[in-house]
């Protein structure tokens, strides 16, 4: 699952035929506030980065899976999310168990909440979702703050709530990424941030140790903005992006990209 944070980045992961995307909380937060993943962006942010991936997503079919951080409260604030994203046209959610404000799962200081606490948000999710297909993602951040066993013993409880998939978050070896697999009932979600604190593996190696579902939030944003800040600075000291071209893509391109002949079409059709 790539992570995406617009409607163009949802296009473009549509468009290289991924089967589900993921609405990368971090991505979202860099996007629009330029802020790290600390707890900047709440649950209209959320929403409204999901209705814009969803309405582009609908089109080729492809579920939204969002990251929907701690659910922005308690258990009654998580089932109003879940109704929120439902609506927005959401797929599923990622729910962890961080005291908000939380923390991107790989940087340091990070908080949990009590076990129970936390089921009885997952337990809000499930009654919120009602009979609509919604997938309820349970993660746990206790593997930084109490060790590896906590964050089994917890995602345990969580399945026992009946959270769909479980994920232990930064695992900080192969070892531990095996533990998880054999200690904790499938599917899982192993989430590979490059350069992050979890070894960075394929998606054939995880699957071969146990994993059944891969995130790749920051993958895209990463690439945005290496690419952004190379031509800007070229711009800056060039005075032209001349000498870069080969890293744009084609104006072309770009128009087939955004469905512009489309839209000459529909424009055909209306002209009086």
């Amino acid at each position: 699952m790539p992570g995406v944070f617009d409607a163009l980045s949802a296009r473009i992961a549509c468009d290289a035929g991924f089967e589900v995307i993921f609405i990368s909380g971090y991505s979202v937060s860099a996007v629009t506030l330029a802020e790290p993943d600390f707890g900047y962006i709440s649950l209209p942010d959320i929403t409204e980065a999901a209705r814009r991936v969803c309405g582009v997503a609908s089109a080729s079919d492809v579920p939204v899976i969002v990251d929907a951080d701690t659910g922005y409260g308690n258990a009654l604030n998580v089932a109003h999310t879940v109704r929120q994203l439902q609506n927005a046209g959401a797929a599923g959610m990622f729910l962890e168990d961080q005291l908000w404000p939380k923390k991107c799962g790989h940087m340091r200081g990070k908080r949990v909440i009590p076990a129970g606490e936390h089921i009885q948000k997952i337990r809000a999710a499930i009654d919120a979702r009602g009979k609509r297909d919604f997938f309820i993602v349970a993660r746990s951040d206790a593997r930084q703050v109490n060790g590896l066993k906590d964050a089994i013993k917890r995602c345990l409880r969580y399945k026992e709530a009946r959270a769909d998939a479980l994920f232990v978050e930064a695992p900080q070896s192969l070892g531990e990424l095996k533990t998880i697999a054999k200690e904790l009932p499938p599917p899982l979600v192993a989430n590979m941030l490059e350069r992050g604190v979890t070894p960075h593996l394929t998606r054939e190696e995880l699957r071969d140790i146990g994993f059944q579902m891969i995130v790749c939030p920051l993958s895209i944003l990463f690439a945005y903005a290496k690419v952004a800040r190379e031509i800007v600075t070229a711009l800056r000291c060039e005075g032209s992006t001349r000498s870069h071209v080969d890293k744009l893509m084609r104006f072309d391109e770009f128009n087939r990209l955004v469905r512009l002949e489309s839209k000459y079409e529909a424009e055909k059709k209306y002209a009086r």
